[in-house]
């Protein structure tokens, strides 16, 4: 009887040890119940210069303070900036190649002393890797790997892979986004007979703020085969994009998903570079009020997807007339798959501190568990 126990014990704790967080359908899924992921992005402590070069060191202690406060809260996930332009990692050489994750080599020593903080506190990270919502002075670099694939292999080759490989087992990591809203980039009123890189449903929309650099065929392709590195590294990976409005990832409401897998493909050719999930921000406009577009205006089943949707930015100062209690509310019993406010860098801690313990407790069979304990 007692080896029976002692065997069952050493299932369940090998089972434990082998919890992932995972998808099933339109939602998420830890230790074979369901979960909704609730928390805020950080999104970073210095920008660009968190991790590699020995930069951890430095921001530790706010890390794991705001690791504390979140579990304080009852949430279970966060939103981190990694590379955003390419300032301080990965290590690019002269010609704007990569040569590896950062010139110090402590990068990944860095992420895995930060995952290990979010497991203490359970919490799940989703490194954000790329920045396109703004151009900054070293955008060359960035640019270099979207519009020459000898470069972006030499991303992928020297740093990517070697990251998801080092960081694949640890078990806070929740997943990879791999960039936060590139529509600032992307070329709108482009005309094709192909609705993936048709961009006029953005004419006057504000896509481009930041320049308008890339066709939708570029940052596809970028995406495309960051993707199917992550998963040919990592099966299990999840994977997303930030985009910065419904426009861009459904294909109703007059709009066009140019995120769906046959989108993805057609762009980069790697059958396995599609997202694991969607990801939209959502923000009023200058009268206050939430577009047509916005997922606080609908339940999940209006944007027609098959995969889950997070809301991946939100506060209550661009909320529509909501409070943070009922944004992130709004987020839970609508359909969606986990709300990320913003963020703990521009001071809105204490508001989103307050959103997060209002859902706590929530544990619905139809929306999923708040609560979460990472092994």
């Amino acid at each position: 009887m007692w080896r029976t126990i002692l065997a069952c014990f050493v299932l369940f704790t090998k089972l434990l040890e082998g919890a992932r967080l995972g998808i099933q359908g339109t939602h998420f899924t830890y230790n074979g119940q369901r979960v909704f992921l609730s928390g805020i992005n950080k999104a970073w402590e210095h920008y660009a210069h968190d991790f590699g070069n020995g930069q951890y060191n430095g921001v530790k202690a706010r890390y794991e303070h705001v690791f504390q406060q979140l579990q304080n809260a009852g949430a279970n996930s966060i939103r981190i900036w990694i590379h955003i332009e390419g300032e301080s990692s990965p290590h690019f050489d002269g010609s704007g190649h990569v040569i590896g994750l950062d010139n110090g080599g402590t990068f990944i020593n860095d992420m895995k002393a930060m995952l290990t903080a979010a497991q203490r506190h359970n919490i799940f990270v989703f490194p954000t890797l790329w920045n396109g919502a703004v151009n900054q002075n070293t955008h060359y670099r960035l640019d270099g790997l979207i519009r020459d694939t000898g470069k972006l292999n030499s991303y992928i080759n020297h740093a990517l892979k070697p990251m998801v490989q080092a960081l694949k087992d640890m078990p806070a990591l929740g997943g990879w986004d791999l960039m936060n809203e590139p529509e600032g980039e992307l070329k709108p009123d482009l005309s094709s007979s192909d609705p993936c890189f048709d961009t006029r449903h953005l004419h006057n929309s504000g896509a481009g703020w930041a320049g308008r650099l890339y066709t939708p065929q570029e940052l596809l392709r970028f995406f495309n085969w960051q993707a199917a590195a992550i998963k040919q590294v990592d099966p299990q990976a999840l994977v997303t994009v930030g985009a910065w409005s419904g426009r861009v990832n459904t294909d109703n409401f007059g709009f066009h998903n140019l995120y769906k897998d046959t989108c993805l493909v057609k762009a980069g050719g790697m059958p396995h570079g599609t997202l694991s999930f969607y990801q939209v921000h959502s923000y009023d406009g200058n009268d206050g009020h939430f577009g047509t577009e916005s997922p606080f205006v609908h339940n999940f089943g209006a944007f027609g997807l098959h995969k889950p949707l997070v809301i991946g930015e939100f506060r209550e100062k661009d909320g529509g007339g909501m409070n943070i209690n009922q944004l992130y509310d709004y987020a839970y019993n609508h359909g969606y798959a986990g709300g990320w406010g913003w963020s703990e860098t521009d001071g809105n801690m204490a508001n989103m501190l307050r959103g997060l313990n209002h859902i706590k407790t929530y544990h619905n069979g139809a929306h999923g568990t708040v609560h979460v304990q990472i092994h």
